[in-house]
């Protein structure tokens, strides 16, 4: 992984993940990029520039008004300078700036005046990031071709809890990264599919299961991050396309994920199957209501649906294939069994409850292979999926080689 000699623009706006950005100049540095700092005026309330000049050795510049760089017309300089322009944070105020085209600081006449690509990372309170003039805003951005990179969800600096959190400096690095086409899935072509699906019992009823669909969803947002184009396949769940480039397929019961993923598994190199599909739906759908009748049974009839997994490990040509096994008891016996049943590649296997697996924000989980295993030990779910997929990205490369 290398950022040499690339010449990335750092925006870093008002607001408190603003100490985020020092550890990120760092980061770059460190695969060699060649970073220069623009910050607002607010921005410096929380991190001085002395501190982002001694990360980045360069100088910073804070005003449009400074007379001994503008005479030289600097900002048109910095603007041609940049070949990726990443603003981090990027407050709620500078994305409705950049969504109307203003140019009222030196940061955003940057941004109108580079022909480099634009990506914003938003970092606010939950409530401001779910207000529909922000959502509008990130709507023109993203129409616009600007690559929005999170954000995360979790205990905010308010103390409030929700989406919101500016992604971790590594996150960031990886998708610079991946835009200059280096990650470790560049120019791959990869399908993960998320969360539950819902098989109808009748108009209001349904058979479910737990599933947040929060680590397929950190699945296919890690793969992005190192280069992949995704196609996402999502059961029904409240969740936010991830950031890169992730194309979305929204989907409700198991036949329905299992026609999308095949069509989209036709040209992939990798299929990772993060969701919870349900093994049964019933056999009929009541097309009315069904009523309680007292003291009486109800008896449903459960047919099986389609295996995904064993779909497309029959065809003779198919995906590098990464299962998934939630398992409540002897998970390594019921995973090593699936990886060789279903003729799989890889099989990732957890334990579900105790604080893990569905509806948690953490996870665990053991890899299985051929000859081989690794234990990924307990993490959040974001990370434990960027090291999900570094391993899935060497195996897949052993695979091919």
């Amino acid at each position: 992984m290398s950022l040499a000699h690339r010449r990335v623009l750092l925006g870093v706006s008002g607001g408190i993940a603003a100490y985020k950005s020092c550890e990120l100049v760092r980061r770059l540095r460190d695969l060699g990029a060649e970073v220069r700092v623009v910050m607002t005026e607010g921005a410096t309330h929380f991190v001085t520039p002395t501190t982002f000049q001694a990360l980045s050795g360069a100088s910073v510049r804070v005003s449009l008004w400074d007379e001994s760089a503008e005479a030289a017309m600097g900002h048109i300089e910095l603007a041609r300078w940049a070949e990726r322009i990443l603003i981090a944070p990027a407050s709620a105020d500078v994305l409705a700036r950049l969504a109307h085209g203003q140019a009222d600081d030196l940061l955003t006449t940057l941004c109108l005046a580079s022909a480099a690509p634009l990506s914003v990372a938003p970092a606010m309170n939950q409530q401001m990031w779910a207000h529909p003039a922000v959502q509008a805003n990130l709507a023109t951005l993203r129409g616009r071709g600007v690559t929005v990179l999170g954000p995360a969800a979790g205990e905010q600096a308010c103390g409030d809890i929700g989406s919101g959190r500016m992604l971790e400096p590594l996150e960031l690095r990886d998708a610079l990264v991946a835009s200059f086409g280096g990650g470790a899935l560049a120019g791959r072509r990869v399908v993960v599919s998320a969360g539950p699906t819902y098989e109808d019992i009748d108009p209001v009823r349904f058979i479910g299961n737990r599933s947040s669909g929060k680590m397929g969803f950190a699945v296919a947002e890690a793969a992005a991050l190192a280069g992949a184009h995704v196609i996402l396949v999502a059961g029904p769940v409240s969740l936010p396309t991830p950031a890169g480039v992730v194309e979305r397929v929204d989907v409700r019961s198991a036949a329905q994920m299992h026609a999308a993923v095949i069509e989209a598994s036709a040209d992939a190199d990798i299929y990772i199957a993060a969701a919870a599909v349900g093994d049964y739906r019933p056999q009929q759908v009541a097309p009315c209501k069904l009523k309680k009748q007292a003291g009486a049974e109800l008896t449903l009839t459960l047919a099986e649906n389609p295996d995904i997994l064993a779909t497309l490990s029959a065809q003779p040509t198919h995906p590098f294939l990464v299962g998934f096994a939630a398992e409540t008891h002897d998970v390594a016996t019921y995973a090593q069994d699936k990886l060789r049943r279903k003729k799989l590649d890889m099989i990732a296997a957890n334990r579900v409850g105790e604080g893990l697996g569905f509806e948690t924000a953490e996870n665990a989980l053991t890899l299985y292979w051929e000859g081989g295993s690794k234990e990924l030990p307990r993490a959040s779910k974001t990370e434990l999926a960027r090291e999900l997929v570094a391993r899935i990205a060497e195996r897949f490369q052993r695979a091919r080689a």
